[in-house]
């Protein structure tokens, strides 16, 4: 089946383009959620309109995405963590802890979805984190991970102070 894309989707093409798909694929997916229209002689007309408006919103979200990257690009967001004396965390990092301290930091939300953290962290040191905004936008930030040598409770408090300052 033919249909006339209204929005970009990734692996199929960008909104305005007429691609051609599985029947099942267009009735049950496409179509309903409103990312196609069946390709009739009307609706390619509409496909100038449709790929002249999506331009414009790519460009609007662009813009908004290289003012996130540049509060992020560079900042370095550290953790305290209890460690054995190999260095490996009795825990981990996770995304979401992540993207809560750099919405603490940068005042910037992020969806935790977007953090190139293909796993927690586990260990001591300083790891670079991508964060992917866009396709040819992906800013990189640090996050030191530091030995605590506090007690549990004494830890969190430190943390949130830390994250207010």
């Amino acid at each position: 089946m033919k249909v006339l894309l209204t929005r970009d989707i990734e692996k199929l093409g960008k909104a305005g383009m007429v691609k051609s798909v599985a029947n099942g694929y267009a009735r049950n997916y496409l179509i309903p959620q409103g990312l196609a229209v069946v390709a009739s002689p009307g609706a390619l007309k509409q496909g100038e309109t449709i790929r002249k408006a999506e331009e414009k919103r790519q460009t609007h979200l662009a813009t908004e995405a290289a003012t996130v990257a540049d509060k992020i690009g560079g900042v370095t967001l550290t953790f305290k963590a209890r460690a054995s004396e190999a260095g490996k965390l009795y825990g981990s990092i996770t995304t979401r802890q992540v993207v809560d301290m750099l919405q603490q930091v940068t005042g910037v939300e992020i969806d935790k979805r977007k953090i190139d953290l293909r796993e927690p962290i586990r260990s001591l040191g300083t790891h670079t984190v991508r964060l992917h905004l866009a396709t040819e936008l992906n800013p990189t930030f640090s996050v030191l991970v530091e030995r605590d040598t506090l007690t549990p409770v004494e830890s969190v408090e430190t943390v949130a102070d830390t994250a207010e300052a």
